[in-house]
Order: structure tokens, then C-alpha cells, then sequence
């Protein structure tokens, strides 16, 4: 990860008050901190909701833009996701961003674990009504800790990648950081054992054979676990629903929220994410149009229907005339499962089997501005894509990315060619 050390063209994809503080002490590099007793910890909590902190400075220099803020650590509600973001979506953190929660089951702290600060790469494109709703905030990926009831945050500012100081200021941070943590609420009550159809919004949609006769390379539906299923929140997001043509491409992600979950915690990541890129970041929904587990399980991401080219907000500049797919966890170092390998192809065959499209080829997408493609551009690219391939960014991953070729034999497999 370490977006902040790479080059600009090395990124890395990725409100509710707290209770009462206490004053803050001196910033401390200890590894263990003391545990708080229990009884001085917040009681009792509302499942699912955002509890947005401020950041204070850490230092002497107390101006805007310290190079040095956070949160010494502290007791908070209950949650399980943690991000940071700021004002101005179009400013870049370059610094370490660094946190340290302690698990509400054992009372213990983790060891301090860094959020990558690069997450604007996951965004709707320039011009588009979402992105320039006035809502979209700077922020870092998410990173999923599990239930957690302490935290504590510090973030150093750094020079940029290649920049020359002309002047002795010290590099300085965006303004307005908060730290967001996020309660993802309860997991959705289990379906009715009954026949159910996409019209009928089911916890689960079963998996299909291809229909051969009118779609001869289209691949089979796999099993996806809908909105519904995964509990998603509908008053959250904007009302209406927002679709592009065709899906000609699909672009793999990884969350970058780390790898550290169940895959019975799926759908309290998802949620997480949901709530994270909504109340936090100001999208109008989830930004991705699907989501993978390590185990194989897919996930219907923004809303709109599965079988629909809805629009989502996961490849800047490249999200018309495509679809989003995001495998749940990090794969900088760390190799994907088959499972999810498998999902990925699975899904992709029968998606873009839907308009035509064989998974094994090339398409052309018409760039919508980014660091890697002006505007206007017309762009070849894969039909089964790493997000870098159409923005400068290591998302989705080193290990994921690697095996995006097996990806699309094996969905040109489902298809039968």
C-alpha cells in the first residue's frame, strides 16, 4: 500500500457526535496502550450509524492544514469500519494515515495499521451530476476492523511524489479531516422459504442456465445475494436510479479495506462500504456494481437491478458503458482465492454475455478525463480489466491484477467459446 511514497501514477485504489472526551493527552508511539476499564466505556449503542470526529492537531503548529492532526485514544460507540476524509474531493492527502482500535470482545488494542490515503480513483467522472452534487468529500479507503470500541488516529503530512520544495513551510494536510467510523447496523433477518424472482426483491437471486437459443455465447447467471440480502439501507441513498448504455467492459477492484473478515462478515463489510461512500464521501450510492468475497459470493452493489447497465462511480473516467467489480479485501501482496477468481469470471460471462461481448477480447471506452486518459479519448482496453488499466493506480492490487488472464479464459469458458 503506501500510496503517499508511490508516484502519481502509482496510487493505490481504496454523523453521529461521539460521547463526551476527555482532553486530549500528548500524542504517544506506544504499541499497547492501557485498556480502558470497562465500565468507562460507552454502554450501549444504535446499531448502524457514523460517528464523524474531527481531527486536532498534534503539534505546536495548531494553523489549518497542521501537518500533524489526530485523535489521541478514546472511548466511542461501537464500530467496525475506519476512514478519514476532507473537504475538498479534488485534494490530494500526501502524508500516513494511521490508526489503532481496540476489539469491543477482548478489550485489546491492535498495533498501529495505515489507511491508503489515494481513494479519489473510485469516483463518479468529471461533469456528471454525481460529482458535482456539492456532497463529495476527500477521503481514504475504508479499513474493516471489526467491532471496536476504541480508537485512536494520527496523520503526518509528506511532501508529494517528486515535488521540489521552493520554500522552507513544511508540507500540510487538506482541510477539514475527520476521522469517520462507521457502525454497519444488523445483518438483514434471513428470507422466506419461498420461490422468489428479481421482481419480488429476494435476498437471493439463484443461479440460471444461459439461454442458449437467443444469447448463444451469453453465460449462465451465477447465485447473487441482492441488496436485500446483504441489508443495505435504501433510505440512504438517492431515490431514482441512473443507468448508462450497454456494459461493454468490466473493471476489477479490490476494497482495500483489508483482509481481515469472515466471509459470514460479508455483508457487514458491504454495508460498511455502503454507509462509508454515502454518508461519508457524499456518493449518491455504493460505488461499485458488484462485490466479490474471498469465498466465491457475489454481491449486487449499487442499486438498479443486476441484469441492468446501471452507472456506477468506480473507474474514474471509464464508468459509462461499464460495470465495477469489487473482491473484498486487499491483494497488493496477499494472492486472491479461486473462489473469488471464479466469481469473477462467472459473473463477468454472464454480464457482458448479456450485450454481446466476449470476455477474452478488446472494447473501446470513450475516457471521461483521469490521470491516464484525457477526456474524449478513445481508449482500447481489455473487456475484463484491472482498475488500472484505465486510471494511474495499482488498484486491484499486484496479486489480483496478475490474474485478470485466467479471469478471461474461464468466463470465455462459461460462454462456451
Amino acid at each position: 500500500m503506501r500510496g503517499f511514497l508511490a508516484s502519481s501514477t502509482g496510487v493505490t485504489c481504496a454523523a453521529a457526535l461521539a460521547l463526551p472526551l476527555a482532553p486530549p493527552a500528548a500524542a504517544t508511539t506506544s504499541s499497547a496502550p492501557p485498556v480502558t476499564s470497562p465500565a468507562a466505556r460507552p454502554a450501549a449503542h444504535t446499531p448502524g450509524g457514523t460517528q464523524s470526529l474531527p481531527l486536532t492537531p498534534l503539534a505546536r503548529d495548531r494553523a489549518s492544514g497542521a501537518a500533524e492532526q489526530g485523535l489521541t485514544r478514546r472511548d466511542v460507540r461501537h464500530f467496525s469500519l475506519v476512514g478519514v476524509v476532507w473537504d475538498d474531493p479534488a485534494t490530494e492527502l500526501h502524508g500516513r494515515v494511521e490508526v489503532r482500535t481496540r476489539a469491543t470482545a477482548t478489550g485489546t488494542w491492535s498495533g498501529w495499521r495505515e489507511l491508503e490515503t489515494h481513494n479519489a480513483d473510485h469516483a463518479a467522472d468529471p461533469g456528471t451530476p454525481e460529482s458535482a452534487s456539492g456532497r463529495v468529500r476527500g477521503a481514504t479507503a475504508p479499513l474493516w476492523v471489526g467491532e471496536s470500541d476504541g480508537v485512536e488516529v494520527r496523520v503526518r503530512a509528506e511532501d508529494a511524489p517528486g515535488a521540489v520544495r521552493t520554500a522552507p513551510a513544511a508540507p500540510r494536510l487538506p482541510a477539514g479531516l475527520r476521522l469517520e467510523l462507521v457502525d454497519p447496523g444488523e445483518d438483514a433477518p434471513p428470507p422466506a422459504n419461498r420461490v422468489r424472482t428479481e421482481a419480488t426483491e429476494p435476498a437471493v437471486l439463484p443461479a440460471l442456465p444461459a439461454r442458449q437459443k437467443t444469447k448463444p455465447h451469453a453465460g449462465p447467471r451465477p447465485r447473487i445475494t441482492t441488496r436485500r440480502g446483504w441489508g443495505a439501507d435504501e433510505k440512504l441513498r438517492d431515490k431514482g436510479f441512473v443507468y448508462t448504455k450497454k456494459i461493454k467492459a468490466a473493471f476489477v477492484h479490490h476494497s482495500d479495506t483489508g483482509n481481515n473478515y469472515r466471509c459470514s462478515q460479508a455483508p457487514s463489510v458491504i454495508r460498511g462500504i455502503y454507509r462509508y461512500h454515502v454518508k461519508s464521501m457524499g456518493w449518491r450510492d455504493l460505488g461499485y456494481n458488484f462485490l466479490v468475497d474471498k469465498c466465491g459470493n457475489i454481491y449486487e452493489g449499487r442499486a438498479g437491478g443486476v441484469s441492468k447497465p446501471v452507472l456506477g462511480a468506480h473507474t474514474l473516467g471509464f464508468n459509462s458503458n461499464s460495470m465495477g467489480i469489487a473482491v473484498l479485501g486487499t491483494y497488493s501482496s496477499k494472492k486472491p482465492s479461486s473462489a473469488a477468481l471464479k466469481a469473477i469470471a462467472r459473473l463477468t460471462a454472464w454480464k457482458v454475455g448479456l450485450y454481446g461481448v466476449n470476455p477474452r477480447g478488446k472494447t473501446y471506452l470513450k475516457s471521461g478525463g483521469g490521470n491516464l486518459y484525457p477526456k474524449g479519448r478513445k481508449v482500447r482496453l481489455n473487456v475484463i480489466s484491472g482498475h488500472r488499466d484505465g486510471f494511474a493506480t495499482n488498484c486491484p492490487g499486484k496479486k489480483l491484477y496478475a490474474k485478470l488472464g485466467s479471469a478471461r479464459a474461464k468466463a470465455a469458458a462459461y460462454q462456451g467459446r
